[in-house]
Order: structure tokens, then C-alpha cells, then sequence
């Protein structure tokens, strides 16, 4: 199985790269993050004539996630929305069963500023995010939550740790948060599972040449459950995604396990 989780800021800009991803690497799932896309304006029919059925939860400029299956597989039981996430029309979370894995594509709120409502409405989410992972574990369904989840787990995951020290992110509230949705379903981040302690980012700002600079966070992530992180045999950052004609700010990620 072949995953893909990418953050695109805007489907609408970015499909013809989604498309060149899926030519280069024919995932079987993508998760993807921030489609800023309406609902009746999603691409169904132009994934669909790249050989992809989606699950989307749309809300217009903001946000908004999706689960691609590739075909024949498609993207059952869909669920959209966290049951108890804050903000309940943000469109953050995603849920399909696809190949007898159960997949979730979420965009974890930035948080913006520490210590202000929008970074207590991040930790709630990621509560709320903990809670609905060990709901799904409990019936013994394999699970992947995987997306743009908006912190660095760890130090190593930040261009310059210090100039971090006041920021979203980084602050260990967010890790804890973010460890204890991984705690919920017995998960593991894919990536690091396979590269412990090599220093690769998924995001890096447009100003100032950040991508260039190799000024980035890892904040990517795909969590795995045992039975799939048992058979990882590749976990990677396509960072020519974040070159090349109208990149987003955010690389794939790809993760691939044995069936």
C-alpha cells in the first residue's frame, strides 16, 4: 500500500501538481489538507478521470480535507467531521475505510499565537482527535491519521529550536497533545519509525527564501497502527513538490507498507 498526505494550499491551484504526483508514484490513498475548495466545486470529476474516487469535506476558502482511493479501491464508510472539535464547520477531519485500513486526513488548526483562544481550540482538537482514535482502535480496525497536524514533535524537527522558543508549534502543551493522539490507538509516526533522528522538514515558509535556506518544520505526519508499522518499507519527503510551477508551502510525504 502507497500513501500519500499532502497539504496543497488550494486543490483549485494545485491540482495539476496532485496530478503529476499521482503519474509519478500512483498512490493507492491520498490525504490531503487545505483543499480550500467549495463543495459542488471539488474535483471529483477530474480525479475521477485520473483513476481516483474521493471523500471530501469541503468548506470553501478554508481548510478542508479529502481521502483519495485509486481504483478499484474506493473510500467507504466515510465520515466528515471530529465529533468534538470546537469549531464544528471548519472541515478538519475526514474518515474512509479504504483496502480494510481505516484512513483519517486532518488539518489540525495552527494555533497562531500561544496562550490565545485559537491555540486552546488546537489543544481541544488534538483532545478530541485523542478520543476519536481510541474509539476507532477499539473496534480493531487498522488505522492511519495522517495530514498537516501543525507541530514539530520534537527539537530535531525545527530549523533553529530558539527561534521557535515563543512559538506555536514547538510549545510542549502541542506535543503532549499531539504524542497523546498517537498514545490513544498504540500509533507510531511512520517516518521517524524508519529514520531516527535525520533532520527533514515537510513545510517551509514562502518569505525569504525559507525553502532554499533549508528553514523548515516537519509538522507532516502520518501515524501509523502496529499492524502497519510492522511492515513500513518506506517513509519520504518529495521536496521537488515544494519547487518547480505553483508549489505549496508544504512537500508530500510518502509512506509505503506491505500488504
Amino acid at each position: 500500500m502507497r500513501l500519500v498526505t499532502w497539504n496543497v494550499n488550494s486543490l483549485r491551484q494545485r491540482l495539476p501538481r496532485v496530478l503529476e504526483l499521482v503519474a509519478e508514484h500512483a498512490p493507492d490513498v491520498i490525504c490531503l489538507q487545505e483543499t480550500k475548495s467549495d463543495a459542488d466545486a471539488f474535483p471529483h470529476a477530474a480525479l475521477a478521470e485520473a483513476g481516483y474516487r474521493a471523500a471530501d469535506h469541503s468548506g470553501g476558502r478554508w481548510a478542508g480535507v479529502a481521502i483519495l482511493a485509486r481504483e478499484p479501491l474506493a473510500p467507504d464508510d466515510p465520515a466528515r467531521g471530529l465529533p468534538g472539535e470546537p469549531v464544528q464547520d471548519e472541515c478538519r477531519w475526514v474518515e474512509a475505510t479504504v483496502g480494510g485500513v481505516r484512513f483519517v486526513s486532518t488539518y489540525v488548526p495552527n494555533g497562531r499565537v500561544v496562550n490565545s483562544e485559537w491555540y486552546a481550540q488546537k489543544l481541544d482538537f488534538l483532545a478530541a482527535a485523542a478520543e476519536r482514535v481510541r474509539a476507532i482502535r477499539a473496534t480493531g480496525a487498522a488505522l492511519v491519521v495522517a495530514g498537516d497536524m501543525n507541530v514539530a514533535p520534537a527539537d530535531v524537527d525545527v530549523y533553529d529550536p530558539a527561534a521557535f522558543a515563543t512559538e506555536t508549534h514547538v510549545t510542549p502543551p502541542e506535543r503532549q497533545a499531539l504524542a497523546a493522539v498517537a498514545e490513544a490507538g498504540g500509533l507510531q509516526d511512520a517516518f521517524r519509525r524508519l529514520h531516527p533522528g535525520e533532520q527533514q522538514f515537510t513545510w517551509w515558509d514562502y518569505r525569504a527564501g525559507h525553502f532554499h535556506k533549508g528553514f523548515g518544520l516537519r509538522i507532516d505526519h502520518a501515524l501509523v497502527s502496529p499492524e502497519i508499522a510492522t511492515r513500513l518499507s518506506h517513509a519520504g519527503i518529495e521536496r521537488s513538490y515544494r519547487k518547480g510551477p505553483r508549489p505549496s508551502d508544504h512537500a508530500p510525504l510518502v509512506v509505503e507498507w506491505a500488504d
